[in-house]
């Protein structure tokens, strides 16, 4: 998925990335929020953590930092973030309320949740498949 899609990501914003994997969404946010931005990124595996800290040294950001933590106890303030994004991880969570009630918690007033899932419960058309309008926000 592309949480980008739903929007881009303001200079200087500060961004959560809920289960951010090897950091690649961290990667273009950072890139986007420019030095002046603040991206944490999430993930609850240390080897994803490590991988996208590899990851983001390797491409040269320094405005990302990367934590073990769970989708349902974010280790970031209340009201912390301009940005919550996450990209192929809520449709894993048992309780999806609640992963919605702390990202809420973690987004400042007006903030933007920009989420890219797939959850599917019947085969897909292979003329849905290589349609990506079809299946990207």
């Amino acid at each position: 998925g592309n949480p980008f899609m739903l929007g881009n990501i303001n200079s200087a914003a500060r961004v959560v990335d809920a289960e951010c994997g090897a950091g690649l969404d961290c990667i273009i946010a950072a890139k986007m929020a420019g030095a002046d931005g603040e991206i944490i990124g999430i993930d609850m595996t240390q080897g994803m953590v490590d991988k996208a800290k590899f990851n983001a040294k390797a491409t040269g950001v320094e405005n990302a930092s990367f934590h073990q933590g769970l989708f349902e106890e974010l280790p970031v303030k209340d009201g912390w973030a301009d940005v919550v994004i996450s990209n192929g991880a809520i449709n894993l969570a048992p309780d999806k309320d609640e992963i919605f009630r702390e990202m809420n918690r973690v987004l400042k007033p007006g903030g933007l949740l920009q989420i890219a899932d797939i959850l599917v419960d019947k085969p897909i058309l292979e003329s849905a498949k290589r349609n990506i309008d079809l299946w990207t926000g």
